[in-house]
Formats: C-alpha cells, sequence, structure tokens
C-alpha cells in the first residue's frame, strides 16, 4: 500500500493548449505502466464522457470533439500490462468559447481598422489580428466593434479574430481583408504678409490629389477651396489678424478621399496708426500711444538713435520706453504682433532727449585764497549752462552762461560744493556729481621751533583753518626729517647732530595736499657725540685720551669715572691727559662735547684699568738651609704674584695667586735680590724692588762626638767657611748644653753631663741677625 501510494504521488499531468474543442495534456513516464487511459467529463452539462487511450511511448496527447464553454472533469491513470492502475491524477479544465465570425471590417483613419462581430457565449475578450505579409499586429478587446491601431496607411491587412475566457482562446475565425485609408497631409501654416495665409505639406502616400479649404473661424464670409496635385497652396486677399480654419485632405486614385488635417491659422495683424511720443524728462523715459490693430496680440516699441536700440513690449496700447540716453535723437516706432507674425514697423516718430549732465569738469586754483575756475565740456543739445557753488560755511552763488567756464572768488581753508547744468528745450540735464573741491588750507602761524635734546627738536604752531594735517620737515646737509601729525605740535627727532636745519610747517588736507607756500625757520641741532679713538699710559697715574673732533666751534670733556671716584679734563682739541689716577683701579672713559647749541650726548664708554699697586710690606724667612718662605700685603687690583730671588749663583722663582710663597734651590750664605711683580686680571703688571736678602750660613759637615770622660763628650765637625764660628748644642731630659769653639778651631768639648741620659746634638752657625739656626744635622748621643 505504501509503494501505491508513492507511484499515487509521483503521477501528475499537465495542460499545454486549450481550443474550443480541444484539450491537450502531456505526462511524464510512469515506471510500470503499459498504458495511458485519460477520460473528460462534462460537469453541470448534458454530454457524454470522452474516454482516451495512449501507448506507453506516449506521453502527452489530446482530447476533442468537446464541447466549446465547457468545463470538464479530467482524470488521468497510468495501467500495467494486466489491467491494474498503478497511479491516477484528477483535474477541471475548461474549454475555450466557439469561434466568432466577422460581420465586417473597414477603416476609418489611416492607421486603424476596426471589426464588428457576434457575441460568443462565455467570451470575455477578443484577440483581433491584422497581419501584412510577416508583419501582424494584435490587439484584445472586450467586445465588439474592436479597433487595432499602429497599421500602416493605404496597405491591405488579413483580419481574424479569436474569441477568449478562462480556459484558453478558440481558433481563428475565417480571415477578411481589410485596407487602410490614406494618411492625412500634416499641413506647414504661416501668414507671410497680414493678408494672405501660406500652407504646404509632405507628399502622402498613394495619393493621387489633395483637397484644401480655408474659411474665417468665426463663421463670417464664404469657404475657399481647391483642388490641387501639388503640396502647396497660398490664400491671398484675407482680412488681417483674423483668425482662419484650413481642412485638407488627399485622394486616391479611384477617387476616395483620405482623413483630413484641420488646423487653425491667424493673419498677421496691421501696423498700429495715430502712434503718439510724450517724454518724462526728469526720468528719462517716453510714453507711446497708438491705436490698436485688429488681431494684434502684442505690440513692440523700438526707439533708435543710430548705435543702440531700446525696446518694450506690451499687451496694451501704450507702453513705456525707459533707460533713454541724455542729448540724443531717437527714431520711435511700433509693430503690432500675434501668433502668425509682426506687422510692419510704423512710421518713424523723432523724439529728442535733455541734454546730458556736463562732463570733463575741472576745477583749478589760482593760488591759495585767489580764484576758482570751473570749466567743463560742450555737450549735445546744450544750449546753455548754470553753475551752482556753495561754501561749506553756507554761502551760495550760481553763474549763467552759455560758454564752457566760469569764475569765482575763494579763500583758503574752504570747501565748495560745485554742480554743473545744462539746459535745452526739452528741460535740465539730470543731476550730475556735486564736486566739492577744498582749496588750499591756509599757512601755520606762530611757528616756534626749540632743541629739547642734541637730535630733537619740539616744534610747535597755532592751528589754521582747512588743515587736517600738519607735514613738519627739517632740512639740513644732504638730508631731511619729515613728520606727520594731526596735533598742532611734532617732535622732530633723529636729526643730524651739528647741523643746521630749515624747519617749515605745511598744513596738509587730504583733498588738496600741501599748502607749500609757508614760511620757514632755523634751527641748530647740538655737537656730535665725540668718539674715543685711544687712550694710552703716558706716565704712572697718566693717561693720555684721543677722540675725533667732528664739530666746530665745541669743546670737549673727558671723564674717567669708577669706584675710585671721577677724573675730568678738558679740551677744545683732540686730546687731553688725565693725571693722578690712583694704581689698581678700574674706570669707564667717556667724553662729551659742549657748543652754543647744546650738549652733545656721551660717547661710547671705553674701559680703562691701571696696573696693579705694589705690596707694602714682603717678608723672607728661612724654613731649611735651601728653602726660603716669603710673605707680602695683598696689593690693589693685583691677582697674581711672581717673586724671585736671584744672585750671582743662581736664582729663585715662583707664581701664585696667594700672598706667599715658598721658593727652593736656596744657596747660603749668599746675597740675594728681591723682586715682586703684581699682575691683574688682563695682564697688566707692576715691577716692585725691595731690600736684597741675604741667606743663612752653611752648616757645618761630618759632626762627630767623641766621649772624653764618664761625663763629657767633644763635638767635632768640618766647617764650610773659615770665618764662620759655630755653637753645639746638647739637650737631653736631664738638661741642655751647649759650648763656643775658639776662634779658627772646628771642635769644642763639653763636661760634667749627667750620666743616663740620651742627648741630641745640633751644631749650628752662629749668625748676627738673630735666633739659632734649628734647621742643621741632629746627632744622638747616650
Amino acid at each position: 500500500l505504501l509503494l501505491l501510494f508513492c507511484f499515487f504521488l509521483g503521477f501528475s499531468v499537465s495542460i499545454y493548449d486549450v481550443r474550443s474543442r480541444s484539450i491537450c495534456l502531456r505526462w511524464p513516464k510512469f515506471s510500470g505502466a503499459s498504458s495511458y487511459r485519460v477520460t473528460a467529463t462534462p460537469v453541470n452539462t448534458v454530454g457524454h464522457s470522452l474516454l482516451a487511450r495512449f501507448s506507453d511511448v506516449t506521453l502527452k496527447g489530446s482530447l476533442t470533439s468537446l464541447i466549446p464553454n465547457t468545463i470538464y472533469a479530467i482524470q488521468a491513470e497510468a495501467v500495467d500490462k494486466n489491467g491494474i492502475i498503478l497511479a491516477e491524477t484528477q483535474m477541471m479544465q475548461s474549454t475555450a468559447p466557439a469561434v466568432p465570425v466577422i460581420d465586417q471590417a473597414y477603416s476609418k483613419l489611416s492607421n486603424s481598422i476596426t471589426v464588428e462581430w457576434r457575441a460568443v457565449p462565455g467570451a470575455t475578450s477578443y484577440l483581433l489580428s491584422a497581419q501584412d505579409g510577416d508583419t501582424c499586429i494584435e490587439t484584445v478587446v472586450t467586445n465588439s466593434p474592436g479597433t487595432m491601431v499602429r497599421l500602416k496607411p493605404a496597405t491591405w491587412y488579413r483580419i481574424t479574430i479569436r474569441s477568449i475566457n478562462s480556459g484558453g482562446k478558440s481558433q481563428p475565425s475565417p480571415s477578411r481583408k481589410a485596407k487602410t485609408v490614406l494618411a492625412a497631409p500634416i499641413l506647414s501654416v504661416s501668414s507671410p504678409s497680414c493678408d494672405s495665409i501660406a500652407v504646404s505639406w509632405k507628399a502622402v502616400y498613394m495619393a493621387a490629389g489633395f483637397c484644401v479649404s480655408l474659411m474665417r473661424s468665426d463663421g463670417l464670409g464664404r469657404m475657399l477651396k481647391r483642388n490641387i496635385t501639388n503640396t502647396s497652396f497660398i490664400f491671398t486677399n484675407l482680412d488681417p489678424g483674423t483668425l482662419y480654419t484650413i481642412k485638407a485632405y488627399a485622394w486616391n486614385a479611384n477617387g476616395l478621399p483620405g482623413v483630413d488635417f484641420t488646423y487653425n491659422q491667424r493673419t498677421s495683424p496691421k501696423a498700429p496708426a495715430d502712434v503718439q511720443v510724450a517724454l518724462n524728462s526728469g526720468a528719462l523715459r517716453a510714453i507711446v500711444s497708438w491705436m490698436p490693430a485688429e488681431g494684434a496680440l502684442t505690440y513692440s516699441v523700438t526707439a533708435s538713435d543710430g548705435l543702440l536700440k531700446l525696446k518694450c513690449n506690451t499687451s496694451s496700447a501704450s507702453c513705456m520706453v525707459p533707460s533713454l540716453q541724455c542729448g540724443s535723437e531717437y527714431s520711435v516706432s511700433v509693430t503690432a504682433h500675434n501668433d502668425a507674425g509682426s506687422s510692419k514697423p510704423t512710421d518713424a516718430v523723432s523724439l529728442k532727449t535733455i541734454p546730458c549732465v556736463p562732463g570733463n569738469i575741472s576745477i583749478e586754483e589760482d593760488e591759495p585764497g585767489g580764484n576758482l575756475l570751473v570749466s567743463w565740456s560742450s555737450i549735445n543739445f546744450g544750449d546753455y549752462y548754470v553753475v551752482f557753488v556753495k561754501s561749506d560755511d553756507g554761502l551760495e552763488v550760481h553763474c549763467n552762461t552759455s560758454h564752457t567756464q566760469c569764475h569765482f572768488q575763494s579763500d583758503c581753508g574752504f570747501t565748495y560744493f560745485i554742480s554743473v547744468f545744462a539746459y535745452n528745450r526739452a528741460g535740465q540735464s539730470p543731476l550730475g556729481d556735486i564736486f566739492n573741491y577744498t582749496t588750499a588750507p591756509c599757512c601755520p602761524s606762530d611757528l616756534r621751533a626749540v632743541l629739547v635734546s642734541s637730535d630733537t627738536v619740539e616744534v610747535t604752531w597755532a592751528p589754521v583753518r582747512g588743515a587736517e594735517m600738519y607735514k613738519t620737515k627739517a632740512a639740513g646737509g644732504s638730508s631731511a626729517v619729515l613728520c606727520n601729525d594731526t596735533a598742532t605740535a611734532c617732535t622732530l627727532s633723529a636729526l643730524h647732530c651739528s647741523t643746521l636745519y630749515n624747519i617749515t610747517v605745511y598744513s596738509f588736507s587730504e583733498a588738496r595736499g600741501s599748502n607749500t607756500s609757508c614760511a620757514s625757520k632755523y634751527v641748530a641741532t647740538a655737537p656730535c657725540s665725540p668718539e674715543i679713538k685711544n687712550i694710552s699710559k703716558e706716565a704712572l697715574a697718566v693717561i693720555s685720551v684721543h677722540w675725533q673732533s667732528n664739530n666746530e666751534e665745541a669743546t670737549y670733556t673727558i671723564t674717567a669715572r669708577g669706584e675710585a671716584g671721577l677724573w675730568h679734563c678738558t679740551s677744545s682739541g683732540s686730546s687731553c691727559t688725565l693725571i693722578n689716577l690712583p694704581c689698581g683701579s678700574a674706570f669707564s672713559v667717556s667724553a662729551i662735547a659742549r657748543s652754543p647749541a647744546g650738549q652733545s650726548l656721551p660717547s661710547y664708554t671705553v674701559p680703562l684699568e691701571t696696573a696693579p699697586c705694589c705690596p707694602n710690606d714682603l717678608t723672607l724667612t728661612q724654613v731649611t738651609q735651601s728653602v726660603t718662605n716669603i710673605s707680602w700685603s695683598f696689593g690693589m687690583g693685583a691677582q697674581t704674584y711672581v717673586t724671585t730671588l736671584e744672585s750671582s749663583k743662581g736664582w729663585a722663582k715662583c707664581h701664585t695667586l696667594q700672598n706667599y710663597c715658598l721658593l727652593g734651590c736656596i744657596t747660603c750664605s749668599t746675597n740675594y735680590t728681591v723682586s715682586l711683580r703684581a699682575i691683574s686680571e688682563t695682564g697688566l703688571t707692576s715691577s716692585c724692588a725691595y731690600q736684597g736678602y741675604s741667606s743663612s750660613a752653611c752648616c757645618p759637615s761630618g759632626v762627630k762626638l767623641y766621649r772624653l770622660s764618664s761625663n763629657g763628650i767633644r763635638v767635632y765637625w768640618r766647617s764650610s767657611e773659615a770665618t764662620i764660628n759655630y755653637n753645639a748644642d746638647l739637650r737631653g731630659s736631664k738638661g741642655s748644653f751647649s759650648c763656643i769653639p775658639s776662634s779658627g778651631l772646628s771642635y769644642c768639648d763639653i763636661t760634667e753631663i749627667p750620666c743616663g741620659d740620651v742627648y741630641t746634638v745640633v751644631v749650628s752657625p752662629i749668625t748676627d741677625k738673630g735666633p739659632k739656626l734649628t734647621f742643621c744635622p741632629k746627632k744622638i748621643y747616650s
């Protein structure tokens, strides 16, 4: 049972064509089937069932001899060789309506054919077909009559019709032949003149001739009708500005007319009459009026001066022409227009406008406070001129002339407002530019110039009329200094020193510039600052200063300024000497110049340093037989010191930042010269000399001790020099003992020495200048 159910599900039938008396089916091959059986039974209609059998190799078939517009229940079965139904399926399908019959087919338009037929029961729509060779035009309609469009003019077509319902389409009806009529000529219409209309068209296929007719659209008058064989015609003697209806059609060789074409055309209007022109001089525009023309829709007015054309358009009987040019003569004409074209222009009417604003106006001033000359260019249509001059204090004068210039009295520092008008019979020229001419400002008064520093002059003056700003100029030598200010004072700085300047203050206005006729004043500047060229040392505490003298009638003062005080010298030349400057001091040296005009700025300072001071105290102390310590007091301005001990046997030297140093390699019993150099930070040196120095006598050598008894010893040595006397010292915890030998001997004896002690024995030379020497060699004795 399950397998049988699958077979049922796997068998299906589809319908691929339905006609009035047939239904065409197809199905897929079913496994195991040896034949297929199809039964069609009408539903809700009395009729016989139809049975059709097909072999296993046939997979589609047709049920014929059916009733049109009838619903059938269709059952399809797959049967095996034993007659057992393997699978089956059912469906409902309606047949198409009956085939309609064409009553008549005819053409009224060149691109369509209309078909009439009797209605078919059950048909919901109809398919009309028109065939011309390989071309077929189809149209679906719902009832009779039906029209097919998009056909070719003057062409034979084979016409058929099929009825349609939800089931399908019937077979085509028996055909009918029908021919489309001639196409209508497409008119091109114009009105070349106010009493004619020209008509033309392209050739029409299969046309043997044409009929063209014309009549007023309002029905008045008679119809004009012409039969012609060419493709154009002109109707004349028509009414201007009148709407006409034109109709045209073509006929064939049999005299049968085609589709007609209708066109409405108006003749162009006549030119307007009684043209009037009125000028509005203030606005420079003209009002043009005329009598209306029959059939005119709009009017255009043209005003031409030979170079420029002005136009205005209107639908009324008057028009305003704007933007007329002054000083011109215009020819004014009017043209009427409608949709057919334009009339001829009317005869021109002449129009003269007011004169233009006088141009090239120039204003000249003879001199400050003199006369003003106003001049201008002559203009077209200008009969005479009037010049109005009004000053800024309210006073107004005028000049009436037929020439092109006028003279007026003027004052300095005033602004005058000037306008020029031209006149003729049409009226006054338009208002042109109002020129404001400002005369040159008056010269400043009460001029004062005061030198306030070596290179600065302060200038003051009283204010004057018309001056917006003041320009102060100081000219001296080959240079000039300018100062611009709105105030009545100006400070001229950066002037050249020791120079005579010519100072002038010019009053200035933006409109007129400077009044260059003002008086000047002379002022001399202070002398130039000296430039120190050299500072030289003439002697101890004497300095000579040299500078460049570049001033006339000037004296110079040199100042040396330092912590030690101030030193001065004065000269009218180029050098002077500073004396008694202290040693070890730093100074800033500057110079100034003085003259009757004033005092210069100080020169740039030049540093000056005097040599350092020599130390006042110097002390030498012998530390060992070959080493001596030297110390000294500090010298003002000294940074380092170089000390030297020098003798015929050699010299010793040290360089130190301190106020002492140790000198080695000193020879005993030798006289030395002592010198010291004090050196500043910048390398200035002072050489200082002091009293000579003698080194100590030489210590003896070969010191030996000999026992004399249980409580005595002999000290023996070798003398370095025969003239030196020596002293022998013996020191122990139980006492100190000494002996001095007889002159010329190199030994001495010490007795009564306590026994049982350790003694230190030193033999040293005897000096006349102080204590005994402590640096001679020591011997131990016990």
